[in-house]
């Protein structure tokens, strides 16, 4: 009985210098039966050239050019070309462990359709890891060993890009890479959170994620918090807002203002608080700010949370049990 076909979807713009340890950490898979369809996003270095080495030596490797711009039309042109009946992604930059697609494959087939398999990952850097990375390695691990990645989602992306694997039509489904939104592995996450596709817990690191100072997430504009902000708000508004519940947003620091704006550009009524002496009853956009026991004197409000401080959010979640209120029902964490 033949293997199923896996689908490595990798887009790529200027990563020569890297592009040879990805490769070969796909040809080095213990699972063979992949396709590799890479497309180039318009590099201007030799890394269509170093590419091109590796397809002619193997022909499971397909060299394409983007006609578009940018990693989303390059996905979608690798996605068409594909052939697998599961479907996976890489970053050109980045290194497989050897045993990635058998693990991912296996939890697949174990669990069916409608189920995203990811692993661990782990940062590495020529120069180290910050402080910031390195937290959020450990706190989206943590999520994928109990398979509770949705129950932070409104935080940060918490899939990562370049380790999951669904059967294609799931991805079919959800109408996976239209439209352009950006952050794309952002935008692709909550679609499997609104299609309510169950993430299989992992406990083995799959993925080595490289950082360094030019990748894509530090320097394109896409990536840029208001990105994240305008996409978190989109889907919020679009899976669990009720707009029978009054809705408060708590905090008035940058992301709270950000938040409230929006929410005011869109003609979503709201009501702002805070916990900080110096703003409460000041207006900000025409909005006063209230104390946040002002919750008390709504009938079951719904809550975007911008407070970061790790401290300030135990506290939060300490007051909102004494509220008897529920984290991704009642109350949603934006940071």
């Amino acid at each position: 009985m033949q293997q199923p076909l896996i689908s490595i979807l990798i887009p790529f713009k200027n990563t020569e210098d890297y592009l040879s340890e990805c490769l070969e950490s796909i040809v080095l898979q213990t699972y063979t039966h992949w396709e590799l369809l890479i497309v180039d996003d318009h590099s201007t270095d030799a890394s269509y050239s170093l590419v091109a080495s590796y397809a002619n030596k193997d022909p499971r490797i397909t060299l394409l050019k983007n006609n578009g711009k940018g990693i989303i039309q390059a996905l979608q042109t690798a996605f068409t070309a594909s052939k697998g009946d599961y479907i996976t992604r890489m970053d050109s930059d980045d290194i497989m462990t050897s045993e990635k697609l058998h693990v991912l494959l296996n939890n697949l087939q174990t669990k069916g359709k409608q189920h995203v398999a990811t692993g661990l990952v782990h940062y590495f850097s020529e120069k180290g890891i910050s402080d910031g990375y390195r937290k959020y390695e450990t706190w989206l691990n943590q999520l994928t060993q109990k398979g509770t990645n949705y129950s932070d989602i409104y935080k940060e992306c918490v899939i990562p890009s370049p380790c999951w694997m669904l059967h294609r039509d799931d991805l079919l489904a959800i109408d996976a890479f239209n439209p352009t939104r950006y952050p794309e592995d952002y935008d692709l996450t909550f679609r499997f959170y609104k299609h309510n596709y169950t993430v299989i817990p992992c406990d083995t690191v799959l993925h080595h994620w490289r950082d360094y100072g030019t990748r894509a997430s530090r320097t394109d504009a896409n990536y840029a918090e208001n990105s994240f902000i305008d996409i978190k708000l989109h889907y919020f508004l679009d899976i669990d807002y009720d707009n029978l519940r009054p809705l408060v947003v708590w905090g008035a620091g940058q992301k709270g203002k950000t938040i409230a704006k929006k929410l005011i550009a869109k003609d979503i009524p709201f009501i702002w608080i805070c916990d900080n002496p110096k703003k409460i009853g000041k207006h900000i956009y025409d909005q006063e700010l209230k104390p946040f026991r002002f919750l008390e004197e709504l009938n079951q409000p719904q809550s975007i949370v911008s407070v970061a401080n790790p401290k300030e959010q135990e506290i939060i979640k300490a007051y909102f049990k004494t509220q008897d209120s529920y984290p991704m029902q009642d109350y949603f964490f934006f940071c």
